[in-house]
């Protein structure tokens, strides 16, 4: 992954060359999640979370990342009620880029293959506009969405709440509305989608990209 700033550029290395009959659990995931000020992204909302969980062999890791971040601007009381991230939580936090800068370092450690979120649409463009904010471009990882697995596994359900996801599957449940918790109740999820989808014969890569692959894959930022 590169990402440039004026004439500067900095390279965080995934592990992007992969064959498509790799095996699933062959394959490092990335679980992460972000918590914001709001969903005006395009507009002042700001990040004030982000987290990641690493997945191997269909197992989710203890090592993990987290950081508050922070936003250079005031946290809603909404948001501290939902999330607890309070303006004491952030205000020696590092900003957006560098905590992303951080994240990045985190996926080059753990030699990720692939990102995954729930709803993760969302998570990508929170990534985005903060990078977009300091003149930074990216070219997006892939990136698959557990809504999308869900929704081959279990066409019937509409709704996008994680925690309903998590108890429908069996799997556990962390703190609610905390990136690091959100990150851990998405990777025991996405675990379990994936055994499922072993049950159904889909354990290459390319099953994988061919059901849960976000829109975003391949789209540069």
């Amino acid at each position: 992954m590169m990402m440039f700033w004026k004439k500067q550029k900095l390279d965080y290395k995934l592990q992007s060359e992969v064959p498509l009959n790799t095996n699933i659990r062959d394959l490092t995931f990335t679980i992460f999640d972000t918590e914001t000020t709001g969903f005006a992204i395009n507009g002042s909302d700001r990040m004030i979370e982000i987290a990641a969980v690493p997945v191997v062999n269909l197992e989710v890791q203890e090592q993990t990342f987290q950081t508050f971040v922070n936003p250079e601007r005031e946290i809603p009381q909404k948001i501290t009620d939902l999330t607890g991230i309070t303006e004491e939580k952030v205000k020696d936090a590092p900003v957006g880029l560098d905590a992303l800068e951080r994240f990045f370092q985190f996926n080059e450690d753990i030699n990720s293959h692939l990102w995954v979120g729930h709803y993760v649409s969302f998570d990508m463009m929170v990534v985005k506009k903060e990078l977009q904010r300091k003149q930074y471009t990216f070219e997006s990882p892939l990136v698959v969405d557990t809504l999308d697995l869900i929704g081959y596994l279990n066409p019937s359900r509409d709704m996008r709440d994680l925690e309903v996801y998590a108890l429908q599957f069996g799997t556990l449940v962390y703190e609610r509305h905390q990136a690091l918790g959100d990150a851990m109740t998405t990777a025991h999820l996405f675990c379990e989608l994936m055994r499922h989808l072993e049950d159904r014969g889909k354990t290459t890569l390319a099953d994988l990209l061919e059901i849960g692959t976000s829109t975003t894959r391949g789209v540069v930022f």
